[in-house]
């Protein structure tokens, strides 16, 4: 019996991606800045002020007319603080003017003051030579009424949030959270905080994955723990699509006796992807279980890790609008020789030093420990060997996360 060739992470990639466009979401809900962090802007932020909204000071110094200046010294008509609503200048004076202060009606220049010099007299000489507009932020610098500022499918940070303050808003329009049903399956697992069983172990993926969904912005809906019993399987993916717009699942998606769900999406759903030609991660399947999409995730920590990193991830961003979904990578110099080309493409976990990716000691599926170690994962291409200082795809976790 031949075996089915295995999927490249591309050819994945690009049928998940197909995937959210065709089930992008469509709703959206009004959110106070506070309470935007991490969500998808769903309409393009237009500009309703001009920033700065008028000429300002980017000094603290003296505002003049350039045609007022013959090299004598001039009385200072006015002190102009930020905040403050400035007279017209005064013909043949100065202003005292702070950072940030409106620049008064009539005057064409700032000078610092640490270029002036204050006569007893209380007059005011400059010492350097002086242009036009000099020190003077100009209305519209930054953006004009109208301007694109964000464009939908913005992901919202600290930067963003602050540049929809800069325009007076209180409040955004973003698109509502993903539900996403977060399943583990296995006989095996045991809650923390329960008595461990023999031949039993703690469930770390839920954590692990629940925090996750919720730094992308997605509502969790726990499904708990499922066993190895295909009706089981079956009736709790029947209960959960009706409240879900993704079913997420570790375990059960190997070719195992055992492996109950990857065997009922094969059977009862629309299976899309199953076997990947990555490490680790291999057995990730992907499919439809009546109209909900399915990601199945392998049950081992570490490929679970990178394979909702590199595959579920984007697939989360990409439903809620956002087109750019990759991580930020770099180019590191291999700290490590590997000698043992794989037919399929390995991400390993690393520590960068001195621009050097060193080798987490246990690259095992199965150890957790590594990924709070490393700063993140290289990239070794499949059929491919590299010696010592020989350069590398690096994706940080703090891209991924």
């Amino acid at each position: 019996m031949s075996r089915s060739p295995l999927m490249p992470v591309e050819d994945a990639l690009e049928q998940l991606l197909a995937m959210a466009d065709a089930q992008r979401l469509a709703d959206s809900e009004v959110l106070p800045l506070e309470d935007a962090r991490g969500r998808v802007l769903a309409s393009d932020l237009v500009a309703t002020l001009d920033l700065p909204p008028w000429p300002n000071s980017a000094m603290d110094g003296y505002a003049l007319n350039l045609a007022d200046l013959d090299q004598q010294p001039l009385t200072v008509s006015q002190r102009v603080y930020a905040g403050a609503a400035p007279q017209a200048l005064l013909p043949g004076t100065c202003a005292r003017i702070f950072t940030g202060a409106p620049v008064p009606q009539g005057a064409n220049c700032v000078e610092m003051q640490e270029n002036a010099e204050v006569l007893d007299d209380g007059r005011v000489r400059f010492l350097q030579p002086l242009k036009l507009d000099q020190n003077i932020r100009a209305q519209g610098q930054e953006n004009r009424v109208g301007d694109i500022l964000l464009r939908a499918g913005k992901r919202l940070g600290p930067f963003e949030l602050a540049v929809a303050a800069g325009q007076g808003l209180a409040q955004l329009h973003v698109v509502r959270r993903p539900r996403v049903a977060l399943l583990s399956t296995g006989d095996e697992l045991v809650e923390p905080g329960q008595p461990l069983r023999p031949g039993s172990i703690y469930n770390s993926n839920r954590i692990l994955l629940g925090h996750w969904l919720r730094e992308l912005g997605c509502a969790v809906i726990d499904g708990g723990i499922l066993p190895d019993h295909p009706a089981q399987t079956r009736l709790k993916l029947e209960q959960l699509q009706v409240s879900a717009d993704l079913i997420l699942t570790t375990g059960g998606v190997s070719a195992g006796d055992a492996d109950c769900l990857g065997q009922v999406l094969r059977d009862s759903g629309k299976p899309l992807l199953w076997k990947l030609a990555i490490k680790p991660g291999k057995p990730l399947t992907v499919g439809h279980f009546g109209v909900v999409p399915v990601i199945g995730l392998p049950g081992n920590p570490t490929s679970a890790l990178v394979t909702f990193g590199l595959l579920a991830r984007p697939y989360l961003l990409r439903v809620q609008g956002v087109e750019e979904v990759m991580p930020l990578s770099f180019t590191v110099n291999a700290g490590f020789d590997w000698h043992k080309a794989g037919g399929r493409r390995e991400y390993l976990r690393v520590k960068l030093d001195a621009g050097h990716a060193v080798l987490y000691p246990n690259q095992s599926c199965g150890v957790l420990l590594g990924a709070s170690w490393a700063d993140g994962l290289v990239e070794v291409p499949e059929n491919s060997t590299h010696n010592h200082g020989d350069p590398l795809r690096f994706i940080p976790f703090n891209e991924l996360f």
